[in-house]
């Protein structure tokens, strides 16, 4: 950090120290007919875009009647006080709603001055709690009431709503720690509150107890926003807050400038964290989806109003769902590079948590990407998008142009991903290939929060289903030993040397090394990358680990020579690991110089081959789910895992060591004890 972070941070550190008077008393006007007729201009949606409306609940659920029979059940387990966050288990919520209550840890939070809490030594995961108080159920409520005319959904809602101001005065509680909670929490609101404001239950005195909490909460956004090394998905979503209260509450007397600002300082974030070539600049496919929806929100808002729209915030969404869509062509499962919190920017549909394909239907609704075939088959959220922007964005040129190679192949020369794909008819059964390669860098900013220490580790996807996968996150605060193991160099497909990270954690979400990826060669024509890292420099005796992939797209299968350059001559212990996905298991089928494991569905099916080659002896060993370490996990949600089989080859040597370890496909239809007969393997 640097001199002017570092007083930043002070200053804050100052602030929290210092007791807050409970509540704040508004600055607005304290006149009934300023309210009346703020209330009237509301119902009206004078001078504001709409987004929920009647009339297009209507046409909505007409046209895609399952998607909304699936958004009213949703609404319905919320009215019942069922709710679910993340892999925890389903909980109950007490009626009326305890805002502070973890019924998981049975732990209340305490209501005092924010600033006093430290959520990270609480014996509860303050992630719950803080899912709970961004109140994203609210337009599932408000849905539900527009298409069934069901006033026991409007109560609810607004008896969520009621019970949450009187419980968390501003300021006061976790629900208010950190002002991105705020700018979340105020989309959705506002949202439902829209969608809600014919139901004669939003009289005037209501109406105003939530605009003034809302004030606050904007006010809250711009102040303490997140600024130096704290300055991602979080200032942007602090700053999508801060517009959507200045668009749908115009009256207030600091909008206009709140929504120049807001606009503004978007409009600068966009290019900073979607890179040129549409990777999101945290390394985590999580937080870029995350980000571009953020983004999203406040693009159909000022398009819905009528507003201009910065061409560069567009674009930044075009750009990246241009990236995503590259990731997932085929149906294939998006890798899951980086952290991923599950967080939703509006939650419109009833999905548990966000996905690739979900976001791209946001985006073509919208027309920054190419539409889906069947826009009946989507969820709801796209629907709404459509409806409020009428869809149609011309082109927006990019300033970057993929380089020449298989058309379905692309390198990220910014965020440094390479996705190396089989052109049709490589195989002869019709099969397909994805490999996905990691030349970039640990992670955004000089905390680099969401990165993982997974320099040059890479995926393999064969017909759409994931082979050699990435473990996922596991965890963020309820389980401390998930995420530190699912960071970590050992649990990704990579190299680790000596046992040691590629970067060094200093934290949950802080790094202090970095490892830097140099010598990036990237050739899409014949499927080939080869790059270096420097994490392991800080050793006593330095070592460069270098990696070459081939993936030739005219056939199935990889190739992966690890080096590692030790100019001292020094011994090192290295690990290539192979994260494989849930429900495949790993045979090793030989040691020493040629080293070799078969892999294998449930049922024994073949699946594939590695065998590895070395100038030294190879031990192999296979991990699964082991309690102690945590390794041999899979994660496809945050704070679940399952087992998973982490395939690792070791080996000692002095001085300069190479491992090729070659990948292939077992034969269709091939018997267990033939998997090895399969066609030569690539390079």
């Amino acid at each position: 950090m640097g001199p002017a972070e570092l007083a930043w941070r002070v200053r804050r550190a100052a602030q929290d120290a210092v007791p807050a008077r409970p509540g704040r008393r508004s600055g607005l006007p304290d006149d009934d007919a300023w309210w009346d007729e703020a209330l009237a201009a509301f119902r009206r949606a004078d001078d504001r875009p709409v987004l929920l409306d009647r009339e297009r609940a209507e046409a909505i659920a007409a046209a895609a009647p399952a998607s909304v029979a699936a958004v009213v059940a949703a609404a319905e387990r919320v009215r019942e006080g069922r709710v679910q966050y993340f892999g925890y288990p389903k909980v109950r919520l007490a009626d009326p709603v305890d805002w502070h209550h973890d019924p998981l840890r049975d732990h209340h939070w305490p209501r005092v001055a924010a600033r006093r809490l430290d959520h990270r030594t609480a014996p509860a995961d303050p992630k719950w709690i803080w899912e709970l108080n961004r109140l994203q159920h609210l337009p599932w409520l408000a849905q539900a009431w527009l298409v069934t005319g069901c006033d026991e959904f409007a109560e609810t809602a607004f008896a969520h709503l009621d019970s949450w101001v009187e419980q968390n005065p501003v300021g006061v509680g976790v629900a208010w720690r950190g002002a991105f909670e705020a700018g979340v929490r105020a989309i959705s609101v506002l949202v439902a509150l829209q969608g809600l404001r014919d139901s004669p239950l939003l009289d005037r005195d209501r109406f105003r107890r939530l605009v003034e909490v809302l004030d606050a909460g904007a006010e809250a956004c711009w102040r303490e926003r997140s600024l130096h090394s704290s300055a991602n998905n979080h200032l942007v979503g602090e700053l999508a807050g801060l517009a959507t209260t200045a668009l749908l509450l115009p009256e207030l007397p600091r909008a206009a400038r709140w929504r120049a600002r807001a606009v503004e300082a978007l409009t600068l974030e966009a290019d900073r964290q979607v890179l040129p070539d549409g990777a999101g600049a945290e390394q985590a496919v999580g937080y870029q989806v995350f980000t571009a929806e953020l983004l999203l929100v406040v693009l159909t808002l000022l398009r819905a109003g009528g507003d201009d729209v910065p061409r560069a915030l567009e674009h930044a969404v075009r750009r990246s769902g241009d990236f995503l869509a590259a990731l997932v062509a085929d149906d294939e499962p998006a890798p899951r590079y980086g952290d991923d919190d599950e967080g939703f920017a509006l939650r419109l549909g009833p999905a548990s948590h966000p996905t690739v394909p979900d976001h791209l239907a946001l985006l073509a609704a919208y027309g920054a990407v190419q539409p889906p075939a069947d826009l009946p088959a989507v969820g709801v959220g796209p629907h709404w998008v459509h409806a409020a922007t009428a869809g149609a964005l011309d082109p927006v040129p990019g300033p970057w142009v993929p380089p020449a190679g298989p058309a379905a192949s692309r390198h990220a020369p910014y965020g440094g991903l390479v996705v190396l794909r089989s052109r049709e008819g490589a195989d002869a059964d019709g099969r397909r290939q994805r490999v996905t390669v990691d030349v970039g860098p640990l992670g955004y900013l000089s905390i680099a929060a969401h990165g993982h220490a997974d320099a040059l580790a890479l995926t393999w996807t064969l017909d759409g289903e994931e082979v050699v996968e990435d473990p996922g996150t596991a965890s963020y605060y309820g389980h401390p030993a998930w995420r530190t193991a699912h960071r970590s160099t050992a649990a990704h497909a990579t190299v680790a040397v000596d046992d040691e990270d590629s970067s060094q954690m200093a934290g949950p979400f802080l790094w202090t090394t970095y490892a830097a990826v140099t010598d990036v060669r990237v050739d899409l024509v014949d499927g080939i990358v080869e790059a270096a890292h420097d994490g392991y420099l800080r050793l006593p005796d330095p070592v460069r680990h270098r990696r070459r992939v081939v993936a030739a797209p005219d056939r199935l299968g990889l190739e992966v020579r690890d080096s590692l350059e030790v100019p001292g001559g020094g011994s090192h212990s290295a690990v290539v690991s192979w994260p494989l996905a849930p429900g495949l298991s790993a045979q090793p089928t030989a040691a020493g110089t040629s080293a070799g494991v078969s892999v294998l569905r449930a049922d024994g099916t073949p699946v594939a081959t590695a065998a590895v080659t070395a100038d030294v002896d190879v031990d192999v060993d296979v991990v699964r789910a082991d309690p102690d370490t945590h390794l041999g996990w899979s994660s496809s949600r945050l704070e679940a895992r399952e087992p998973a089989s982490l395939v690792r080859f070791r080996v000692r040597a002095e001085g300069h060591v190479s491992l090729t370890t070659v990948w292939r496909p077992a034969r269709q239809n091939a018997c267990p004890e033939n998997v090895q007969d399969s066609p030569n393997p690539p390079g």
